[in-house]
């Protein structure tokens, strides 16, 4: 079962990004009125990671226009990441989980070398979570594989089914 559940406040954390800044999230939540998507992803290394993320690219501004801010996270090699976030000119912070601190708070499943079977080696896997401008939960999901993640398309309708819905 996941450590919290819908409408709990989120856990804090506090983590470097590839450009050499901090993301406090505590600080991002009191100083924005803005809802929060944030997108743990395996790594530079899977190409249905970067496919994703630059799908997410593409749909910036759809998130903007609901006042959704994207950050993604992941356990990556820092110069690989810088690689990737040029390359594909990812216009939303990249937070580095160097010591996996996101991944063990927010309960992101990792693929460990004991795993049933091989996948890449050990690694989190895609994980994401919706947060209103006071640090709830609107939305959870974890994966335990690179397939059935929710892609932006998707990521839109819940949105505005959530929206639509709040209480």
């Amino acid at each position: 079962m996941p450590r919290f559940k819908l409408n709990d406040q989120v856990p804090h954390f506090e983590l470097p990004t590839v450009s050499g800044e901090s993301f406090n999230f505590t600080k991002t939540i009191d100083e924005s009125d803005q809802w929060h998507l944030l997108i743990y992803f395996r790594g530079s290394w899977c190409p249905a990671c970067m496919g994703e993320l630059d799908e997410f690219e593409e749909s910036k501004d759809y998130f903007e226009k609901q006042n959704i801010k994207l950050a993604t996270i992941t356990h990556d090699d820092e110069d690989e990441l810088e690689k990737v976030v040029k390359e594909h000119g990812f216009s939303f912070p990249v937070l580095i989980d160097k010591d996996f601190e996101f991944l063990e708070t927010y309960d992101v499943h990792y693929h460990s070398e004991d795993a049933p079977y091989e996948d890449h080696g050990a690694h989190g896997e895609p994980a994401y979570f919706l947060v209103d401008d006071n640090g709830k939960l609107l939305y959870q999901q974890r994966q335990t594989s690179p397939f059935g993640r929710p892609h932006p398309k998707e990521l839109r309708k819940i949105v505005k089914y959530i929206q639509n819905n709040l209480k």
